[in-house]
């Protein structure tokens, strides 16, 4: 039996009415973010009776009268005696209105790269200012990092508004000043909250202390912002994940091919590319959970029949719509990850959606000073937290869309093949700087 959708809003309107929204925290050391993260569950009240018992008794144990609620968040025992974030929690959480899946990163510098991971699937991104202290360095190598994942929407949250007398001024000048470094680096969609999340102002409710701030309070923003994008309006990326041929007598001749929409919307009908070789050929038919339908949208799991049988296999990218061409010479903004610095000359594999080839490293072109936005030399490689600019060649063509247009076929990772250690986040095309590189290159080998 066909499925049959004749409007857009029949299409998406499931997908609007359970909308879920990823976001990431960010902020310095010591800002507040995981009490913050805490207070919006509490007041939320998406804490169960025995997690609150529990961090009210550990509260005590350490001495502190009120609860803690940034131990509901910092997990592990070193984060609870350090006082301080170190790997990313993540936390779901549901109000009537929206659902939430949220990532509190840490704010150490050395832990620059746990926010990457955090952000890197976040549609919105909230960076705690403290009141007291306004931008400094590590807000700006937030609002940078932010900028570079292309993180559609930011919320600044000033928090600890009560230790500064909850004055307009004071959170006035903190919005401006880092709103105008935010634009700087193409981030347009700033909403700036004051807050206390240790008293709760703005959190949940509104504060009875700010009657000069006429805003929504934080939850109230995170329910109601748009989430994602009108899949219609964006080219359907397919990556093949796996190939369905059962080995039966009623189904012979039956050959899908299954994984998830990374993006747009495809149609029974439908003209498609087959990447890297270039085969162009028709949908013939899209199942969804053994149903068969004439439409699906990202981010669907779903199988697709083509019209001829074409050699197709996992890796493959079925696209319609335009399409950069497959290439085995990648330009990327890279975030390295781990210790193991990355040089010119190391041989790697990437990963991209469903597709592993061998890849080589053969420019650094520079790394970015994210502090000041300058690119300085990468001679000795990047290291752990550094993000630079790198020329890699591959052994086979790949299909990559440019990052700032689509972020789930623009991004790959880069990974030491001796041990499947993640090493290198990397980003197709441009990031938000282009000074010229000045590196040297590595002699391709037998590698690619």
């Amino acid at each position: 039996m066909t499925t049959e959708l004749h409007s857009t809003d029949a299409v998406f309107g499931e997908a609007a009415a359970t909308a879920l929204l990823r976001f990431a925290t960010a902020g310095s050391v010591d800002d507040g973010k995981s009490t913050l993260v805490g207070r919006l569950l509490h007041d939320s009240k998406s804490v169960l009776a025995d997690q609150l018992e529990a961090v009210e008794r550990a509260s005590q144990n350490r001495g502190q009268e009120a609860p803690d609620l940034a131990l509901l968040t910092d997990g592990l025992r070193a984060e609870r005696e350090q006082g301080i974030t170190i790997d990313v929690a993540y936390r779901y959480f549901a109000t009537p209105r929206r659902r939430f899946i949220l990532a509190d990163t840490p704010g150490h510098v050395q832990y620059t790269r746990n926010m990457v991971t955090g952000a890197s699937t976040a549609e919105l991104a909230v960076v705690l200012v403290d009141a007291r202290n306004g931008v400094v360095e590590q807000t700006r190598r937030h609002a940078a990092v932010t900028a570079l994942l292309r993180v559609p929407h930011v919320v600044l949250a000033v928090n600890k508004m009560d230790l500064v007398g909850y004055e307009e001024s004071v959170f006035a000048a903190i919005a401006e000043e880092f709103t105008s470094y935010a634009a700087s680096l193409g981030v347009t969609d700033i909403v700036a909250v004051p807050i206390s999340a240790l008293a709760g102002d703005n959190v949940v409710e509104p504060s009875a202390h700010m009657d000069w701030y006429g805003g929504p309070t934080l939850l109230e923003y995170l329910e109601t912002v748009p989430v994602g994008s009108d899949p219609s309006e964006e080219p359907a990326r397919f990556p093949v994940q796996y190939v369905i041929r059962p080995q039966s007598e009623e189904h012979h001749d039956y050959r899908g091919y299954a994984g998830q929409l990374a993006s747009g919307v495809l149609r029974t009908g439908d003209t498609v590319t087959v990447l890297p070789s270039g085969h162009t050929t028709t949908v013939a038919g899209i199942d969804v959970l053994g149903t068969e339908t004439d439409i699906a949208w990202a981010p669907q799991s779903v199988t697709v029949r083509l019209a001829e049988d074409i050699d197709v296999s996992r890796g493959d990218l079925i696209a319609a719509g335009a399409f950069a061409e497959p290439t085995k010479d990648v330009v990327a903004t890279v975030s390295h990850l781990h210790e193991r610095p990355l040089k010119v000359g190391d041989k790697l594999l990437l990963k991209h959606t469903t597709r592993t080839v061998r890849a080589l490293v053969k420019e650094i072109s520079y790394r970015i000073d994210i502090d000041t936005l300058e690119q300085r030399p990468a001679a000795e490689g990047l290291n752990v937290n550094d993000i630079g600019r790198v020329v890699l060649r591959t052994s086979e063509p790949l299909a990559l869309d440019d990052y700032r247009t689509n972020r789930r076929t623009g991004s790959f990772l880069l990974i030491d093949p001796a041990d499947g250690t993640t090493l290198t986040a990397g980003m197709a095309g441009e990031s938000f700087s282009t000074a010229p590189a000045v590196a040297a290159e590595a002699d391709e080998e037998d590698w690619v």
